[in-house]
């Protein structure tokens, strides 16, 4: 590989070592959200960012939920530190899931925050990032010129192929389920699998599903994406186009339906209701990964890893609120993969170029000193948007 002069190879890319902007402390605090093993950046990626001339700090046992320890940090240059320094001296805060309540005041004004915020369905959230007057900028609506949303989708390979082992094990009668093994067994008919989107989440749902020997039904709106998983899938996937008619019909004979539909910064559509909740058979699962964004289901609600379902209507609803979590070695390393350029870009040249120079980084932020960022976020919300361009420039 050819190296221009000033340049380095690193973490898979090849960055350039000049830079306007100073040297920045970034923040690494432990995830406090219930259940939550991931950590924000692997000690390749510290390494990646002490080796650029910036202060990494992270909090004490911040990665031991994903096998990392400090040691594991410190060898790669990181400062092990504690919560309050952390948000007290970093400019650039760098989380998996968003702020809690408990959080909050600590937060700065003009600090950046990397992370998944999902704000449209997070009204108090939304206002005290608004009230700090901090720089959000949101993983799950970085999004490229070909549409793809590249912070997003690791989580939601991890998410998709989890959904089928966690509705499975919720289909146990131990669980509330009917008691149906998903790829059935010689002389009994195997469990019917309803996927609604077929996007990353949805096509990744697909693949684990198939592999259990289930029959599988795919839903969505998008013909050539349909056309695309028969393509690759053939007889062993059922491909419906997405209307209410199809898919209340699906339900009927469905074991486990796995919600996938994601409106890019907006609050997730529901899609299934309570009365067509009301025409599954007992026993049936739903797995609902949109509930970060509010669900796709009518009857769904936030649920944890050590508390994941509840009954409505009869059906088993599992509706955890950060699945990766659950597999949180894998989710980390997945994670920084995608997320490390970009954190780079904004610690190499600083927010507001890196921003006006990349117009995926500039789809992510959703919040700028006091004002909301996002269109689907402001509408979400009923506030008022101001386009970041005019608030950059």
């Amino acid at each position: 590989m050819a190296i221009e002069d000033g340049s380095i190879p690193f973490f898979g890319m090849v960055y350039l070592q000049t830079r306007e902007n100073k040297n920045i402390i970034i923040g690494i605090p432990k995830e406090i959200k219930k259940d939550e093993g991931r950590v924000s950046i692997t000690p390749a990626g510290v390494h990646g960012l002490v080796f650029l001339g910036h202060e990494v700090l992270v909090e004490n046992e911040a990665g031991l939920g994903s096998g990392l320890t400090n040691r594991h940090y410190e060898e790669q240059g990181a400062k092990i530190s504690n919560r309050d320094e952390i948000f007290a001296r970093a400019e650039m805060i760098m989380k998996v899931k968003e702020p809690l309540p408990e959080e909050y005041a600590l937060l700065r004004e003009g600090q950046i925050l990397y992370t998944y915020l999902h704000l449209a369905p997070a009204k108090e959230l939304t206002l005290a990032l608004l009230e700090r007057k901090v720089i959000g900028i949101a993983y799950e609506t970085v999004q490229l010129a070909d549409k793809s949303l590249p912070l997003l989708i690791p989580m939601s390979e991890v998410a998709g192929r989890m959904s089928i082992h966690e509705g499975a094990k919720c289909l146990e009668r131990a669980n509330g389920g009917r008691g149906i093994l998903l790829g059935g067994v010689p002389g009994v008919d195997p469990g019917h699998v309803v996927i609604i989107g077929g996007g990353i989440v949805g096509s990744n749902a697909v693949k684990m599903a198939i592999g259990t020997g289930a029959t599988v039904t795919l839903l969505d709106t998008n013909l050539q994406r349909l056309r695309y998983l028969d393509d690759i899938y053939g007889a062993r996937l059922r491909t419906l186009m997405s209307n209410r008619i199809n898919l209340k019909e699906a339900l009927k004979t469905a074991d486990l339906v796995v919600g996938a539909v994601l409106i890019p910064g907006a609050k997730a559509p529901k899609l299934v209701s309570r009365d067509m909740l009301k025409g599954m058979q007992p026993g049936s699962v739903v797995v609902d990964v949109g509930i970060d964004q509010g669900g796709v289901f009518e009857t769904s609600r936030p649920t944890t890893h050590s508390d994941p379902i509840f009954k409505e209507e009869g059906v088993v609803h599992y509706c955890v609120a950060n699945m990766p979590g659950a597999l949180a070695r894998t989710s980390t390393f997945a994670l920084t993969n995608s997320t490390f350029p970009f954190a780079r870009e904004l610690a190499q040249k600083g927010c507001q170029r890196a921003l006006l120079e990349n117009s995926a980084l500039m789809k992510g932020l959703n919040i700028f000193r006091g004002h909301v960022t996002h269109p689907a976020v402001a509408q979400a919300l009923d506030m008022d948007y101001v386009s970041p361009e005019k608030l950059l420039n």
